[in-house]
């Protein structure tokens, strides 16, 4: 009988139709029949009819001389394996000298002023000193108390240490794409019937038959033009970015903390020369009532000290409220419910007095001490990335595809047991591209979107750097300015008390008439209260300095961003790995440089 020469895929196609079927990657070359069919695999098997089909399968792999059978079980898979060896160095070659498309950022220069305003005057140095620990300026334990706390408990700070966890999460998701992108393990046991009218009846003896299988396969899109390369970088900004906003919490922290402290140190003094001004306002209406009932003055003086006197028992309360609100806030900014903070507030009770001088560097030190201002530069090196993946849709996506597994069927003298056998294994691996050339200008849209993104988040930058220097500068001028305030107001509250002294002796001697009293009260009232709320400006004004130099958030160098009892419960809901280690989440000084391809994170 003339041999008839079949490939390998049409005899496979034949026998195991691929609309049901797992079909391997057989090799191109063409065989017999003889050299196709195994006793074991593919039994005698009449195939169709010889004349209709063309195709009859009667001689047996063994009938094979055994030098020839033993070269084809071994050399075959040999030539494979050198051919997919080779394949994967090239590959590996590719993925590491191809390029990357898209922008690499650079960081716009912003408009900086040489010198700040204020540089000229005596109580201004420029001098570049550590502002880590800013608030001990004003020497004053209770505030350090409260600051350390509030680092510990403040709760808005911890929620911002857990968007650093997510980001760090977040870039492990995007670090995982630039590895194989589909890894799955599958198998199935299925029943089969072939109708006995399809093109494939003719190959089968019976129509009903099932098989089974079970394998694994992967998918690996390369990054041959850096599209995952870029989204790596635009994550490790991003990352980068939410320990900025950590720091800028701190150091707005900070300063909230010094501030409400300041206010209620300012109020209390307030509502202490209220009382000690109605104490004073009492003993005169006194006088003046003693002086009515002997008829040497008229019931006006009476009722006029009586209408100054609750007019400043008036102002307590609504002092006392602004005390008890800003208690409530220190509560608050402390992670603490509203409540008594008197065990909290014991010590000192004078208003925190600052340094008449301040050491604030120059405008350019703001660039790298502002959190703000970093996270802003992080936001714009993120989004510049994104254009890279963006244009790497432009360009044809190459991918790696492949599939291991073992396959067998009931058909014929076949086993469904037979699956683990080392002949019922099949695979298939290959290149493949796609390219999306015909996308109607939506590729081209989309890389013009996130070149106007980056933009804007240029010109945010540009707009926090100016905003960053305004921010000094008021906080400068009005430190200064209420330096300079409080010894005007030092001076007035000294005559306003003499003139008070004054007007009450010579009332007492029938000179002056009660009205001279009255409005000396006033005034040594309005001094005075004036004169605390300035002091408490011009240590507030003292804070607005550090926090808009961005001091205060050196303090968590070398510590944790998320406290020990929150990654405890984070741990106990969820597997983190090694990602709650401080290494993992809290970046070195080099990772602004860590833009190329990573370790997964497992």
């Amino acid at each position: 009988m003339r041999k008839k020469k079949v490939s390998g895929s049409q005899l496979l196609n034949t026998v195991f139709p691929p609309q049901k079927y797992c079909v391997s990657l057989i090799p191109s070359k063409t065989y017999s029949r003889r050299e196709l069919v195994d006793r074991d695999r593919f039994p005698s098997i009449s195939v169709g009819n010889t004349e209709q089909s063309g195709l009859t399968v009667s001689e047996s792999f063994q009938d094979l001389p055994r030098k020839r059978k033993h070269g084809l079980q071994k050399r075959l898979p040999m030539t494979q394996s050198r051919i997919f060896l080779s394949f994967v160095l090239v590959v590996i070659f590719l993925i590491t000298a191809c390029t990357k498309v898209g922008p690499n950022f650079v960081r716009p220069e912003p408009l900086v002023s040489s010198a700040w305003m204020e540089s000229e005057d005596k109580r201004v140095s420029r001098e570049s000193v550590d502002f880590r620990n800013w608030w001990k300026v004003f020497n004053d334990p209770v505030l350090d108390r409260l600051i350390d706390r509030a680092y510990r408990e403040n709760l808005s700070l911890r929620i911002a240490g857990v968007r650093v966890l997510e980001a760090r999460a977040q870039l492990g998701i995007v670090v995982g794409e630039f590895y194989p992108q589909t890894q799955q393990a599958s198998g199935y046991l299925q029943s089969n019937r072939v109708s006995e009218r399809s093109p494939q009846a003719f190959a089968f003896s019976k129509f009903t038959y099932s098989q089974d299988q079970i394998g694994v396969g992967a998918s690996w899109e390369l990054d041959f033009w850096g599209k995952f390369r870029r989204a790596i970088e635009s994550a490790n900004a991003a990352w980068l970015a939410t320990v900025a906003d950590y720091d800028s919490v701190l150091v707005s922290l900070t300063g909230d903390v010094a501030n409400t402290y300041i206010l209620i140190r300012t109020l209390e003094k307030r509502i202490e020369i209220a009382r000690q001004n109605v104490e004073a306002q009492r003993e005169s209406m006194k006088i003046a009532e003693v002086r009515f009932e002997h008829g040497t003055t008229s019931r006006l003086d009476v009722e006029q000290a009586k209408t100054v006197l609750n007019n400043t028992l008036a102002s307590i309360p609504a002092l006392e409220t602004q005390l008890r609100q800003a208690k409530n806030a220190l509560s608050l900014l402390l992670g603490l419910p509203p409540g008594d903070l008197t065990d909290m507030l014991a010590g000192v009770t004078e208003i925190p007095v600052s340094p008449l001088h301040v050491a604030i560097g120059i405008p350019a030190d703001l660039l790298r001490r502002r959190p703000d201002i970093r996270s802003a530069e992080q936001q714009a090196a993120a989004q510049s990335a994104l254009i890279g993946v963006a244009k790497a849709d432009l360009y044809p996506a190459f991918s790696l595809s492949g599939t291991f597994g073992f396959l067998s069927s009931d058909v014929g003298n076949f086993k469904l047991g037979d699956i683990f056998l080392w002949k019922s294994r099949t695979y298939q691996i290959g290149p493949s591209f796609q390219w999306n050339f015909l996308n109607y200008g939506r590729i081209t849209n989309n890389v013009r979107v996130q070149d106007a993104r980056l933009e804007q988040l240029l010109i945010a930058y540009q707009n926090s750097v100016l905003k960053a220097q305004q921010e000094v500068e008021d906080a400068l001028v009005a430190f200064l300015r209420a330096q300079e305030r409080a010894e005007f107001l030092a001076k007035s509250t000294a005559a306003a008390k003499n003139s008070l002294d004054l007007a009450v002796l010579q009332y007492r001697e029938g000179v002056k008439d009660f009205t001279t009293v009255l409005t000396a009260q006033q005034a040594l009232l309005s001094e005075q209260d004036n004169l605390a709320a300035t002091l408490g400006n011009i240590s507030s004004s003292m804070v607005g300095v550090y926090r808009a130099l961005g001091g205060g958030w050196e303090i968590r160098e070398g510590k944790e961003l998320v406290p020990p009892d929150v990654k405890e419960a984070m741990s106990k809901r969820t597997n983190w790995g090694g990602l709650l280690a401080p290494a993992a989440y809290n970046p070195s000084p080099s990772a602004e440089r860590e833009s190329g391809v990573r370790l997964p994170d497992w």
